[in-house]
């Protein structure tokens, strides 16, 4: 199945969510990556979610969206640990088309400006 969106053209508007889910697998994925025990990237990436046994990554403040997740590379706005990344994120958005890009690629086209970001963090009295 083909994709209809360009991660490289996005914002990361998805490692914005602030809720984002790991499993014990993906914590164990990026201690190996990170050459870190579990415990250790448990303890500095994660935290407990609102939702019993939840276990989320933690965020970072940004300048774009408010907050986004601790991987994310602010300057290129990729992510840090893309290899090994957690099984939400290999799965999003879930379908071919990522709505939000979507919503991007539309803005860009009415603003005229290819770089457009939408966000109430940027807009003056906000």
């Amino acid at each position: 199945m083909a994709n209809f969106y360009n991660c490289n053209r996005c914002p990361a508007y998805c490692c914005s969510y602030p809720r984002i889910p790991v499993q014990d697998e993906d914590v164990r994925r990026l201690a190996k990556h990170l050459g870190l025990s579990p415990e250790t990237v448990a303890r500095k990436f994660t935290k407990k979610g609102d939702e019993p046994g939840e276990v989320i990554l933690r965020h970072q403040p940004d300048e774009t969206y408010g907050s986004i997740c601790k991987f994310l590379d602010l300057e290129t706005r990729g992510c840090t640990v893309y290899e090994a990344r957690p099984g939400i994120c290999r799965e999003y958005p879930g379908t071919c088309r990522c709505g939000y890009y979507d919503f991007l690629s539309f803005e860009r086209r009415v603003q005229e400006d290819p770089e457009f970001i939408p966000s109430t963090f940027n807009q003056p009295g906000k």
